[in-house]
C-alpha cells in the first residue's frame, strides 16, 4: 500500500492537514465508493471507487450525473487511503488541495467489467485496460456506470456515463454550493464555517 500511497504522501504535510495518511486495513466484503465536493482553487467532484487497499480517483468537473446522456470528463488523480471516504474538512491554504470537502455521497458497488465473450474480469485488471463497469449502491447515486479512458490533448482523461436503464430520467449534478453532505447535512459554507470557529 506504501508503494501505491507515494504520490498522496508526497504531496501533503501531515502536520498541517487533517487528512487522513492511511494505514492498512482489511477489506470489506463489498468494495466501497465516494464522491466529494472539493471547493479548491476550482470546484470540482472526486469520485473514488475502492480498488485492493486504495481509492482510484478521478476529478470530474461538473460532478457525476445520473443522466444517461451526460457524459462526464474525469481526471484521473493520486489514489488516497480508504479512510479518505469519511473525510469531511478545510484543507489549509497552501497545502496541495487547499480548501473545503465534504462527503456527498458514499456507499458500496458491485463489480461489472467483463470480456468480449461475456466472462468477468478482475476490476483492477479492467481499470488497467481502460474500461470497467460497476453499479453503485449509494444513499444518492444508484445503478450501472461505466468509465472509459481516452487521450485527451494533453494528458489521459476518462469518461463517466450512467447506463441506460429504465426510466431515463434523472436529477443531474447537484449545485455543488447547496449540497450537502451525507456524513453530516452541512454544505461547504458550513463545514468552512465549522472549522473558522475551532
Amino acid at each position: 500500500m506504501k508503494e501505491r500511497l507515494r504520490d498522496y504522501h508526497g504531496k501533503r504535510d501531515f502536520d498541517r492537514t487533517r487528512e487522513p495518511e492511511g494505514r492498512a486495513g482489511a477489506a470489506g466484503a463489498e468494495p466501497r465508493f465516494v464522491v466529494q465536493i472539493h471547493d479548491a482553487s476550482t470546484m470540482h467532484f472526486d469520485f473514488r471507487l475502492q480498488v485492493g487497499d486504495v481509492l482510484k480517483s478521478w476529478s470530474i468537473p461538473k460532478g457525476p450525473s445520473d443522466i444517461p446522456k451526460d457524459k462526464r470528463l474525469a481526471v484521473p488523480t493520486e489514489d488516497h487511503p480508504l479512510e479518505y471516504e469519511e473525510f469531511e474538512g478545510v484543507i489549509p491554504e497552501g497545502e496541495y488541495g487547499g480548501g473545503t470537502v465534504i462527503v456527498w455521497d458514499h456507499g458500496t458497488y458491485e463489480p461489472l467489467s467483463h470480456d468480449r465473450e461475456g466472462r468477468s474480469v478482475d476490476f483492477a485488471e479492467s481499470i488497467e485496460h481502460g474500461h470497467a463497469t460497476f453499479r453503485l449502491h449509494g444513499s444518492k447515486l444508484h445503478g450501472t456506470y461505466a468509465l472509459t479512458r481516452f487521450r485527451g490533448d494533453e494528458d489521459e482523461s476518462w469518461l463517466l456515463v450512467k447506463k441506460a436503464e429504465g426510466r431515463a430520467d434523472g436529477h443531474g449534478a447537484p449545485d455543488p454550493r447547496r449540497a450537502r453532505s451525507v456524513r453530516s447535512g452541512r454544505t461547504l459554507s458550513q463545514v468552512a464555517a465549522d472549522d473558522r470557529e475551532k
